[in-house]
C-alpha cells in the first residue's frame, strides 16, 4: 500500500517542479519581450527627439532670415496656404491610427486598406508640394539661390518633404506585407512605432505651415 502512495507523491512532485519551471521560463520570456519592446520604444523616441532638434534648427534659421532678402520675390507675393495638402496629410494620421488598431484586432486586410489610404493621402500632399515648387521655379523665378527666402524655404519645406517620402516608403512596405499576409497581429508594436514617426511628421507640418505660410507671409 505504501509503494503506490510513494509513486503518486513522487509523480506529483515532478509535475509541480515542471509547472514551476514552465512558469519561470514563461516569466523570463515575457521579461525579455518587455525589454525588447521598451528598447524599441526608447529608440523611436530618441529618433523623434533628434529629428525634432534638426527641424528646430531649420525653423529658427527661417525665422531669423525672414524679411532679410535683398531682392524678390517675397513670401507674401508667391506663397498661398496649401489647404488640400494640409487636410490630406493631417487626415493620414487618422488612417494610420486606424491601421494600427485594425492590426491589433487581427484584421490584417483592413490594416492594409487603411495603410493604402494613408499612402494615397501622403502622395496627394507630395504632389501638391511638387506642383508648388514647379510654379515657384518656372513662373515666379524663385530658386534656392535667388535670395535668402528661397534658400530657407526650400531647405525647410524640402526637409519635411523628405521625411514624408521616408514615411511613405515604410508604410508602403508594411502595406505590401499586409496584403501578402506576411504581416501578423504579433507585429502590431512595430507598426505602431512607424505610426509614431508618421504622427511626428504630421505634427512637424503644423509647425512648418504656421511658420512659412502664416507668420512668414
Amino acid at each position: 500500500m505504501c509503494a503506490p502512495t510513494y509513486r503518486k507523491t513522487s509523480i506529483g512532485r515532478r509535475q509541480a517542479r515542471s509547472r514551476v519551471k514552465d512558469m519561470i521560463m514563461a516569466t523570463d520570456m515575457s521579461a525579455q519581450g518587455i525589454e525588447r519592446a521598451s528598447a524599441a520604444r526608447v529608440g523611436m523616441v530618441g529618433l523623434i527627439v533628434a529629428e525634432a532638434s534638426l527641424f528646430a534648427v531649420f525653423v529658427v534659421a527661417y525665422l531669423y532670415d525672414l524679411g532679410k532678402s535683398l531682392s524678390g520675390p517675397s513670401p507674401k507675393a508667391v506663397l498661398s496656404v496649401p489647404v488640400l495638402g494640409t487636410v490630406c496629410l493631417l487626415s493620414s494620421s487618422v488612417t494610420v491610427a486606424l491601421a494600427v488598431r485594425a492590426l491589433g484586432r487581427g484584421a490584417v486586410r483592413r490594416c492594409g486598406a487603411w495603410l493604402l489610404a494613408t499612402v494615397v493621402l501622403a502622395v496627394v500632399f507630395l504632389t501638391g508640394t511638387a506642383a508648388e515648387w514647379l510654379r515657384l521655379i518656372t513662373r515666379e523665378g524663385l530658386t534656392i539661390g535667388t535670395n535668402l527666402f528661397g534658400t530657407t524655404f526650400y531647405a525647410l519645406v524640402g526637409l519635411h518633404a523628405s521625411h514624408v517620402i521616408v514615411g511613405v516608403v515604410m508604410l508602403t512596405l508594411i502595406g505590401v506585407f499586409a496584403w501578402s499576409r506576411a504581416l501578423q497581429s504579433a507585429h502590431v508594436e512595430r507598426v505602431e512605432l512607424v505610426s509614431w514617426y508618421w504622427h511626428f511628421v504630421d505634427a512637424v507640418w503644423v509647425v512648418v505651415l504656421t511658420v512659412v505660410y502664416v507668420i512668414g507671409r
